[in-house]
């Protein structure tokens, strides 16, 4: 009988400790997927919010000059002042006035939130809009009937671009 006896208390011991470690594996695991969540999120950039700020706003209509700071319509220097400022970053009215700020990037080297710049066709190599790059040699900007996504691809933007400026400071 004793040995029956410590072969039970044994099987029971043996649950209770297989039963702790499986808490203790799905705990962890828990904990694990939880700071994963709490990592992506760190890893939003400025240039993420003001993109993501921008895309809220897709097919606003287009309306040159329309007066900063108002959502109903923009041109493509009030679309990008008004995302940005939004994010903190104060920019100038106009296109070729927000060629001028920031550091200068090659083509080759933009990063999501650069300004990218187009020359007017009207006007002789005057810078005649702007947009805000989001990756994969796309671009954000109120152009047209407006607020759209646009490959700079195309073979209009591609044969009217100027330059591309880095305006977010710290870029991470």
């Amino acid at each position: 009988m004793e040995g029956f006896t410590i072969l039970l208390h044994t099987k029971q011991l043996f649950r209770k400790v297989i039963s702790i470690g499986l808490c203790a594996a799905i705990g962890f695991t828990a904990l694990g997927f939880g700071q994963a969540g709490k990592a992506e999120a760190a890893t939003v950039t400025k240039a993420d919010k003001v993109i993501s700020t921008g895309k809220n706003y897709l097919g606003v209509k287009y309306r040159f000059g329309a007066p900063s700071g108002v959502t109903y319509a923009f041109d493509c220097s009030s679309f990008t002042q008004y995302i940005f400022k939004k994010n903190g970053i104060t920019l100038p009215r106009s296109s070729s006035l927000q060629a001028t700020k920031g550091v200068k990037v090659a083509k080759a080297n933009l990063k999501k939130g650069d300004l990218v710049f187009f020359k007017d066709p009207g006007r002789a190599g005057r810078i005649g809009h702007v947009a805000v790059y989001i990756g994969n040699n796309k671009m954000l900007g109120a152009s047209g009937k407006a607020v759209k996504i646009s490959s700079m691809g195309s073979s209009y933007w591609s044969k009217h671009y100027v330059s591309a400026r880095r305006v977010i400071k710290n870029y991470a």
